[in-house]
């Protein structure tokens, strides 16, 4: 049963392609990323949510306001939905600077403190010095932090963000993501953020949607659905897992980092993170081999005692992806099977897995 706060979303829409078809019930705070490839219907879910297209029959409810419900003949249009909307381009007024540009976007607020909206927005992003610029004068990071704080301007009770960084190089998208982490942290405000990177998912999702096709193929809890082997939702290389964790300690000698999650701890490169920050730890199950007895004498320092959960097929009829219990966390495995029968083990079979990489999730 969902939530007062929660967000509701049945649609129904053909495509040239694909008949959109998806049913969903998600948590009304943090990010849902709708994650697929492309033309897999994450932009026309957006659409639809915001009004922008009309699905048939179409059900959309946002902490319990009613923008569509084709049962009692209910359509708000767009300008009467509470939400922000951040595109693949920023899409600013040249003739206009930043200051400008936000203004503009109070014409839509419909609360009483939009001015003071905007201020926590532009504190919020970092973008306070760029306000007197023209959109000419900004990077194409910055131009999109402005965007967001314009959508923001409106005090939407759903923000919407399609692909914001598609448009970027890899400079600007480490430049932005820092910020989005910051929105999710700080803000109230649920966002659906559509992506097919799955290093925004990783950093950012604290629910995931799987799309292929216009059908949901998948959809929880972020660390729940990575870790799934019967709907690999990362593909190839980027299969694995996502932990959720806090540094226990540093060693200063070695220069490495030691996090705790549920089920064991992990010593990784030390990044500077404090001694009680929370983070995330993005194990690929290419990085990932079992042994049936505790490794000893290995250059490989993660070590964890585990019990197979579960075995499926992999991409390639030689692989196999080998889902596994350590304490109350699972990590995936990507081996052979032959491997598998020369260890001689199955599900339920104690195994250790050794990681031989990980990386932290700022």
């Amino acid at each position: 049963m969902s939530a007062p706060g929660d967000l509701r979303i049945r649609l129904a829409l053909p495509r040239a392609d694909f008949e959109l078809d998806v049913d969903l019930h998600l948590p009304g705070s943090g990010i849902t990323v709708l994650f697929g490839a492309s033309g897999s219907g994450k932009t026309s879910v957006l659409r639809c949510v915001a009004g922008l297209e009309r699905a048939r029959p179409g059900l959309v409810a946002v902490a319990g306001e009613v923008w569509q419900d084709d049962a009692a003949q209910v359509f708000l249009p767009t300008h009467q939905r509470a939400l922000g909307y951040v595109f693949q381009e920023a899409s600013l007024f040249e003739h206009l600077d930043v200051l400008g540009n936000l203004r503009y976007g109070l014409k839509r607020a419909r609360s009483a403190q939009a001015e003071a909206t905007l201020r926590a927005a532009i504190e919020l992003l970092g973008i306070s010095r760029l306000l007197q610029r023209r959109p000419g004068q900004l990077s194409g990071g910055e131009r999109q932090r402005v965007a967001i704080a314009r959508a923001l301007a409106t005090s939407p009770r759903l923000l919407l963000l399609d692909e914001p960084m598609a448009a970027l190089d890899l400079a600007r998208r480490q430049e932005i993501l820092p910020w989005l982490e910051r929105l999710r942290d700080e803000l109230h405000t649920p966002m659906l953020y559509v992506t097919h990177s799955a290093d925004e998912l990783a950093r950012l999702a604290d629910h995931l949607v799987v799309l292929e096709g216009g059908q949901v193929t998948a959809a929880g809890p972020v660390d729940q659905v990575l870790s799934s082997v019967q709907l690999p939702v990362v593909l190839g290389d980027d299969a694995g897992a996502l932990l959720r964790g806090q540094v226990l300690d540093r060693d200063t000698t070695w220069h490495l980092a030691r996090v705790g999650f549920a089920g064991g701890a992990m010593w990784l490169r030390d990044s500077g993170l404090p001694v009680g920050q929370t983070v995330r730890l993005r194990v690929l199950a290419r990085d990932v081999s079992l042994t049936v007895q505790e490794p000893m004498q290995t250059s490989i320092q993660n070590h964890l005692p585990c019990v197979i959960d579960s075995i499926a097929p992999d991409a390639h009829p030689s692989q196999a992806l080998v889902r596994l219990r350590c304490g109350e966390s699972f990590l995936l495995a990507r081996v052979t099977h032959r491997s598998l029968h020369a260890l001689g083990v199955a599900p339920g079979s104690a195994v250790w897995a050794q990681v031989k990489s990980v990386a932290i999730v700022p």
